[in-house]
């Protein structure tokens, strides 16, 4: 069987086709490096994402901040991550850094702020 992928390791975007028999890759053809064959590999046994989003803050000099995973979750749970962030509401001051969820259900990701938000 013959499957497409569009690599999102890097800003290239490459079009990869593999050919894949009995779960096995057989061949990959269009990747401009070998990240491009890991990416493949990863999405056929264990698709894994990241998550940025923003979380509420009181009593900051800014209504939200960012924040994102530090490592890549399974795809299945995007959803479940993002309900669990979005409950979060935190307290000005907050750094870049600081954990606002330390291992978000038990998936090994910790979810941190990537700005920072002084007090009012």
């Amino acid at each position: 069987m013959v499957r497409e992928f569009t690599c999102i390791v890097c800003p290239n975007g490459c079009d990869i086709t593999a050919e894949v028999e009995n779960g096995e890759l057989i061949s990959v053809t269009g990747a401009t490096c070998k990240r491009g064959e890991a990416y493949v590999k990863q999405e056929l046994t264990d698709p894994r994402r990241t998550i940025s989003s923003s979380v509420a803050v009181r009593n900051g000099e800014l209504p939200l901040v960012s924040v994102r995973l530090d490592t890549a979750i399974p795809k299945n749970r995007i959803f479940d991550v993002m309900q669990e962030i979005g409950a979060v509401r935190l307290e000005a001051p907050v750094h870049i850094g600081d954990v606002v969820i330390e291992d978000i259900l038990g998936l090994g990701s910790n979810v941190i702020v990537t700005k920072n938000v002084e007090r009012k």
